[in-house]
């Protein structure tokens, strides 16, 4: 791979990034409570390993599913509210 395929890679990453800034919120926090569940994974007590595992797997689905209902919510709003007020706004300036 050239420097040139990675900056298209890496302006196409942002790119996506700014029409959705939600995705890379919902990837950083399940890879923060995947992390955090490796390091309690010593200190879980009484708790069976299979248990911890599934309550580390719920939350980072809940943080990813989260991020992502508020990413098409986010979404919907600006296409179906901003976008016709601006158009409205510019036929009336006309």
């Amino acid at each position: 791979m050239s420097a040139v395929d990675y900056d298209e890679y890496e302006s196409k990453f942002m790119r996506k990034a700014r029409e959705n800034p939600f995705v890379p919120a919902g990837m950083a926090g399940f890879f923060v409570i995947v992390g955090y569940g490796l390091f309690r994974l010593k200190s879980r007590g009484n708790t069976k390993m299979s248990v911890h595992l599934i309550h580390m797997r719920v939350a980072a689905q809940g943080f990813v599913v989260g991020a992502m209902t508020i990413g098409v919510i986010y979404s919907m709003y600006r296409d179906y509210v901003l976008k016709p007020m601006a158009e409205q706004k510019a036929l009336n300036s006309k």
